[in-house]
């Protein structure tokens, strides 16, 4: 995809949705980074319906460590995985109190060494919380990548971080990673894309195949009544 084409896609994205951001709720790196990796197969909306409650009751990493597991198991457990996540955040904590001071760590390798923080979950907090440019690359970037042509089918994740890397300008890596959450989560929805109505339909295999869908089906369907 050329130079133009890619423009027209991130600046469409932009008009669409101009106050792109992350919708976690938090107050700080740590915060986010608690958020986050709760939001593993998770949606935002259920992680922010818990993290009030959370955030009040724990402030600190040393917080999370002055309870039982348990304990924190139960203050989670309407979130998916709870079990895992509460050991990987008890886990996570007890580096950051050991390690760094009980701050988080800006480098993108320092965080991808504690435990239940992936390379997406890195890139998430260096660039909300830090202001580094990343492109992180979540279910409903990928899913928009490979739609429109940004990325192959069976690229992994990792294959699309790279692609969108060295075709968005790299200013424009967090932004436009927010940007492709919200067209991937309120327009190009994984079940119900809203293709006809897409501005971006030009660029989209997937949006045409849709389109093309239903005019097809009908032909066969008067085919059959014909026969």
């Amino acid at each position: 995809m050329n130079e133009k084409k890619i423009r027209r896609i991130l600046d469409t994205m932009g008009m669409m949705f101009p106050d792109a951001h992350c919708e976690l709720m938090h107050r700080n790196p740590f915060e986010l980074l608690v958020a986050v990796m709760l939001s593993a197969q998770a949606t935002d909306e259920s992680v922010n319906r818990l993290t009030p409650s959370l955030f009040h009751k724990y402030r600190t990493p040393e917080d999370y460590l002055k309870v039982p597991l348990a304990e924190l198991e139960q203050d989670i457990r309407t979130i998916g995985l709870f079990r895992n996540k509460a050991k990987n955040i008890q886990s996570m904590c007890r580096i950051l109190v050991e390690e760094w001071n009980s701050q988080v760590p800006e480098a993108h390798e320092a965080l991808v060494a504690l435990p239940g923080v992936g390379r997406k979950t890195a890139n998430v907090v260096v660039s909300n919380a830090f202001g580094v440019p990343a492109f992180a690359v979540d279910t409903h970037v990928e899913r928009v990548s490979k739609r429109l042509g940004l990325a192959k089918p069976d690229d992994s994740v990792l294959e699309v971080e790279k692609k969108l890397n060295r075709v968005v300008p790299r200013e424009e890596w967090t932004l436009s990673h927010h940007r492709f959450i919200f067209f991937g989560r309120y327009h190009c929805k994984a079940q119900s894309p809203r293709c006809a109505s897409c501005p971006l339909l030009d660029f989209c295999p997937e949006g045409k195949r849709r389109m093309k869908a239903p005019a097809s089906m009908k032909a066969g369907s008067n085919r059959k009544n014909e026969s």
